[in-house]
């Protein structure tokens, strides 16, 4: 009698090699981890490009910032400038007021409150853009600088300061 093993007819059905079968594809999990990375490498050039783009604002004084009006457009930049004697107006969400320096004055509409050291008399730098529609510079950002006389009458507190408050 001619005894035949069903595998010696058909080689794949009842298996018994003992070679490993290669193993499941694991599960398609680098797609997360990509995207992660892709996120990842994209806030960071967000935060790069924002840090670069503030550290790379132009500063004008009054004077240069007028005569080049036309070519800042839109664009935010510094602009420097002594606030003059009774130009301030409280205008409820800021002030306006007008800067001069080197015999160009600049209207200003600043909004938000201004720093407690702003009066009339003082320098000031602000941050903005020059408005479109009216002849006027609008800002968001101040500094207010302050000269010899508040460090001459404010010692104490200068020294108080600069030994961490």
């Amino acid at each position: 009698m001619d005894v035949t093993r069903s595998d010696d007819a058909n080689p794949d059905a009842g298996d018994l090699r003992l070679t490993p079968r290669p193993a499941a594809a694991p599960p398609r999990r680098r797609w997360w981890a990509i995207a992660v990375i892709v996120l990842v490498l994209g806030g960071l050039a967000f935060v790069a490009t924002k840090a670069l783009s503030d550290a790379s604002l132009f500063f004008y004084n009054a004077d240069e910032a007028v005569a080049k009006r036309a070519e800042l457009g839109d664009s935010r930049f510094r602009l420097q400038g002594t606030v003059q004697d009774g130009s301030i107006v409280d205008i409820g969400d800021g002030v306006d007021f007008v800067v001069a320096f080197n015999g160009a004055e600049v209207a200003v509409h600043h909004r938000g409150d201004p720093p407690e050291m702003f009066e009339s008399g003082e320098p000031v730098v602000l941050e903005g853009r020059w408005d479109r529609t009216a002849d006027v510079f609008t800002s968001d950002r101040m500094l207010v600088k302050h000269d010899e006389q508040y460090d001459a009458e404010n010692q104490e507190r200068i020294t108080q300061a600069e030994q961490g408050g």
